[in-house]
């Protein structure tokens, strides 16, 4: 790019750099913003449809999960990694309503390029958006409904919103009661949930309703010598994240032997080496031992004749979900073993599920530890339930911790448009054609539902405006029957966190997009083919002149 100054053209960029700016700016990335929410938007609600992915590899993932489905595309548009952005933010925050929150910034921009259009300034419909998406949080606040912690069955309901929809539909009433359980069990007095107590574990084989729980850790590993035992009643564990073989010299040592009994002599050490080591763990009174690394085939066995139950190679992530169950310290050391790392489990046994070992670590001294077995028919289906249940667990959770819920169908969308047409009008001025511009918007969720559903989402908007107009304030779209209904009385909720979180991303995202009136893109530069042969190719780089450019800004 030149600039013309006395007959002297003047370099600002790069070659190949390209520069967008003013309307075009905006245009452009608003229309790369709704694209992704288009994208997404078909497999919003219980109706929605699912998409297939195929990578570059040939991978295929089928799933209507928003977070999914947009990690999976490979984007390459700024403005629409921002979006991108948004459903990881929501899949964190609450691990649902990632789709809402991305149809809802999509709409967002749809309704702020109409007053773009108008001449209103893009400054002043984000402060209108500001504005709105703080009265948007007050609203939710106030029409949320309290409940108990115990209430077992409202739970339920949040886990059955959860996934209808997803591949779950057929078998949610069972996996529901699992998510339910597994959450209170792990849940702390004080009310908070750590999600990674709860470990989820796929099994292809079965159908969904072989899906279980089990009180303890479940580790898909197998004991690494048949001569163990299968089952240890009261077993005292040993976590051992150090390797149960000789130890290597760390700098390069050379070993001379001149005849065969010197060599006899240097196996029979290494042995004894190794026997030493099991000895003390036969010491230490273990009789269940898993190892984050290795065990030596002659390890294996000498632990197979003490009768220990043996695992090599477990996961880290399961060590430290073992060390809170049994209540074992982790040992990185064969010195440090001892009877006092130890921890406890009433029983460790090896069992098949569908044809492949596990190890069940249960009647735990902490059973703040639990697992799922997820089952299905095909691959493709237990990653999808896998998926469901992740996301069922996350909102009981969050609900279990808030303990404020509103109901679903659209209702909070609905209730919300109506109250911020009413606050605009208090409002005045060019903001309130943004404020006014937001309460639209949020329109697209019931919208959205109706259409995906096969029904007129212009009549069915219309029903639910009535509703709301009258101060029913939970009535939303029943997209089964096709009618406005109470969706509180027919169980469809979600957690609040959920709808705050969505707007209020949602809304920061489309600020961000609507002030940028100015986008430079550096050429994309080709990898540099250097001449092979050492430190000569690094003439390529110019002796660093490539960073003296930086004086033309």
């Amino acid at each position: 790019m030149a600039q013309q100054l006395g007959g002297q053209p003047i370099l600002i960029l790069k070659e190949g750099s390209s520069r967008t700016r003013g309307r075009d700016a905006q245009g452009m990335n608003i229309t790369a913003a709704k694209a992704v929410a288009n994208a997404v938007r078909t497999t919003l609600g219980p109706k929605g449809m699912d998409k297939m992915l195929v990578d570059t590899i040939g991978d295929v993932v089928i799933t209507n999960d928003g977070v999914t489905i947009l990690k999976e595309m490979d984007i390459e548009h700024p403005a629409a990694k921002m979006m991108v952005e948004i459903a990881k933010t929501q899949d964190d925050e609450v691990g649902d309503g990632t789709t809402t929150a991305v149809v809802i910034a999509g709409e967002l921009l749809k309704r702020a390029e109409d007053l773009l259009e108008q001449d209103v300034h893009p400054t002043v419909i984000a402060q209108g958006y500001r504005q709105a998406a703080e009265k948007a949080q007050e609203i939710l606040k106030n029409i949320a409904i309290t409940i108990k912690p115990t209430d077992a069955a409202m739970l339920k309901k949040i886990a059955e919103t959860a996934m209808t929809g997803k591949g779950a539909e057929a078998s949610k009433e069972k996996l529901c009661d699992l998510v339910v359980k597994a959450v209170m069990m792990v849940a702390d007095d004080d009310g908070t949930v750590d999600k990674d107590n709860i470990k989820v574990e796929k099994k292809v084989g079965g159908s969904i309703e072989d899906s279980e729980i089990v009180e303890g850790v479940l580790i898909d590993k197998e004991r690494v010598h048949p001569a163990m035992p299968k089952k240890v009643k009261g077993a005292k564990i040993l976590l051992l994240n150090a390797a149960v073989e000789f130890k290597k010299t760390e700098v390069d040592a050379e070993i001379n032997i001149t005849s065969p009994d010197q060599l006899q002599a240097f196996l029979d050490e290494e042995e004894r080496m190794i026997k030493n080591i099991v000895d003390k763990i036969v010491a230490s009174g273990a009789n269940v031992l898993f190892c984050q690394k290795g065990i030596d085939d002659i390890a294996q066995h000498y632990l197979a004749k003490a009768g220990i139950f043996a695992t090599r190679r477990v996961k880290k992530s399961d060590m430290e979900k073992l060390a809170r169950a049994t209540g074992g310290n982790l040992v990185s050391s064969i010195d440090a073993i001892s009877k006092d790392e130890l921890g406890y489990a009433g029983l460790v046994e090896e069992k098949k599920v569908s044809g492949e070992e596990m190890i069940f670590v249960v009647e735990c001294k902490n059973p703040k530890a639990v697992s799922l077995i997820v089952r299905g028919g095909t691959e493709h289906v237990v990653d999808e339930i896998e998926r469901a249940v992740e996301d069922a667990l996350r909102v009981v959770g969050v609900v279990f911790e808030d303990k404020k819920l509103v109901a679903g169908g659209g209702s909070p969308e609905i209730e919300l448009s109506l109250r911020l047409r009413e606050y605009a009008a208090t409002v005045g001025g060019r903001a309130q054609l943004a404020i006014e511009a937001f309460a639209i918007a949020l329109e697209i969720i019931p919208r959205t539902l109706a259409e995906n559903a096969g029904l007129d989402p212009i009549d069915m908007l219309v029903e639910l405006r009535a509703a709301h107009e009258k101060g029913k304030k939970t009535v939303g779209l029943n997209v089964f029957e096709g009618k406005a209904e109470d969706m509180l009385k027919s169980g469809v909720v979600e957690p609040l966190r959920v709808k705050t979180q969505a707007i209020s991303s949602a809304a920061e995202a489309a600020i961000m997009i609507l002030r940028i009136d100015d986008v430079i893109a550096a050429s994309k530069t080709a990898a540099p083919q250097g001449p092979p042969g050492g430190m000569e190719g690094m003439g390529g780089m110019g002796g660093m002149g490539g960073m003296g450019g930086m004086g033309d800004y």
